[in-house]
């Protein structure tokens, strides 16, 4: 277009102008009687794939559904296509904001720690009326090996089981266990700043041979990684499940435990658990 009022300067004719740049008179002369630079107009925006399923995304991001893995796993359920990084790019506007203080990761030995953790998961029933259910992890801090197991209470004798079937899961029983302040481990402090157990998570634990120990008061990051496998469970695997009781529950969340979390490349480690 720079050429053509060039040209145009220069006292060359239309049609000379339009031989030299080889369109047609009617072109040069529309441009030339133009008040203002003429420009193309504007493409039409091309279709995405996601298209079709942003508004399930809106719906499912304001639900709490922030996990793109979680995500995609669902829209491949309903015949979506794309890509991972293209769902990755449309999420990450949607998310709520987070700021958290740097933490600096301990490592331990093969078989030396364990961290275990208690929250609780919310369901809605057809009636509409929340219930919960009570979720108990179990990661090995090493190699990022979890189990999982739902409850109904959250007493004692429900942890020491719970315990028990995460040791039959592992093979094994680590050295020492991880804990924060639960009355479930621990009752408070005496007058020399000494915990007070449970005694019967107590005896339970020096009959199986682990020792207890409690992470730093009011520093939850000390047990890190059990605290991301519950939000990585919450995130992950409550979100899509659908279940008829307890058993039921529990057989999906080990499949789970067994298909997805223990087989995938682990964030942190970039190996598998």
């Amino acid at each position: 277009m720079k050429r053509l009022y060039e040209l145009h300067g220069e006292g060359r004719s239309i049609r000379e102008i339009a031989r030299t740049l080889g369109v047609s008179r009617n072109t040069v002369r529309r441009y030339l009687r133009s008040p203002e630079v003429l420009r193309p107009a504007p493409r039409a925006p091309r279709g995405s794939k996601l298209d079709p399923y942003k508004e399930f995304i809106r719906q499912r991001v304001a639900e709490g559904v922030e996990n793109c893995v979680v995500l995609l796993r669902e829209l491949k359920a309903q015949g979506y296509t794309g890509s991972y990084t293209l769902l990755k790019e449309f999420v990450r506007p949607l998310r709520r904001g987070r700021s958290a203080p740097v933490t600096v990761r301990f490592e331990t030995s093969p078989g030396q720690k364990a961290q275990v953790d208690w929250d609780s998961c919310a369901y809605t029933l057809p009636d509409g009326s929340v219930r919960r259910k009570w979720v108990f992890a179990m990661v090995l801090s090493w190699s990022r090996a979890v189990y999982v197991e739902f409850t109904d209470r959250a007493d004692t004798a429900t942890f020491i089981r719970c315990h028990l079937n995460a040791f039959r899961y592992f093979g094994g029983v680590p050295e020492t266990c991880l804990y924060d302040r639960t009355r479930l481990v621990v009752l408070g402090l005496d007058e020399h700043g000494e915990p007070q157990w449970n005694e019967r998570f107590l005896d339970f634990a020096l009959r199986v041979g682990f020792a207890i120990r409690l992470c730093q008061g009011y520093r939850p990051q000390t047990k890190g990684r059990v605290e991301s496998a519950i939000k990585y469970i919450k995130g992950n695997f409550w979100p899509v499940v659908r279940f008829t009781d307890l058993e039921d529950l529990n057989r999906q969340a080990l499949a789970w435990c067994d298909t997805v979390a223990n087989v995938r490349i682990h964030g942190t480690t970039h190996e598998r658990p």
